[in-house]
């Protein structure tokens, strides 16, 4: 039973992310955090597929948790497969409407903080830079979350030099409301 509440998980949180990146990220060149928003930047830039830079993109990482984390590479394989093969079947919804890109940077950042919240509920993950985020305060002893932060104020910042201003702005929107969306669905309940 625990499998399917997983794999149901996996299913829902993937279409969450996706719909987010789809229909409210990609339209405005908004950008997400970690793996995802470095994906992003690649297809604003050359046109290359999110689902499959993400993938491309977290080898490093999860040869790292082959070695390091192995409870991590197996609960996170899953969702990072699926979820990036959704999020690049889901590509035709790019065009679907158009709406003020502000609203779209919030929509979209809760609908991707649904996603990754979901996912992490039923303690999986689509893996990416949570993982190495881990990795360095294990290391350093440096708070996982400040550590998680700063990759994303990195990833939003070369987003802001690569792409536009526009996008930088936008961008930070999204991934406080991402960041809002995952911590009241994770929220433990006492």
């Amino acid at each position: 039973m625990e499998y399917i509440k997983k794999g149901l998980a996996i299913i829902v949180g993937s279409i969450f992310l996706s719909v987010g990146i789809n229909v409210f990220l990609t339209p405005y060149e908004i950008l997400d955090g970690g793996i995802i928003g470095l994906s992003l930047i690649i297809y604003y830039l050359f046109n290359l597929k999110i689902g499959l830079m993400i993938i491309v993109l977290s080898i490093p990482i999860f040869v790292l948790a082959w070695f390091k984390y192995k409870p991590y590479f197996f609960n996170s394989l899953h969702g990072l497969l699926i979820s990036s093969v959704v999020i690049d079947l889901f590509k035709p919804l790019r065009s679907l409407f158009q709406i003020d890109p502000m609203l779209s940077s919030i929509i979209g950042g809760i609908f991707v903080g649904l996603g990754i919240g979901l996912m992490l509920r039923f303690e999986t993950s689509t893996g990416g830079t949570d993982l190495l985020a881990q990795f360095i305060s294990d290391k350093t002893l440096i708070n996982v979350g400040i550590v998680i932060f700063a990759i994303d104020a990195a990833v939003v910042s070369l987003g802001g030099i690569f792409i536009s201003p526009n996008t930088l702005l936008l961008s930070i929107v999204t991934i406080l409301c991402v960041g809002i969306t995952t911590s009241a669905l994770t929220k433990r309940h006492t």
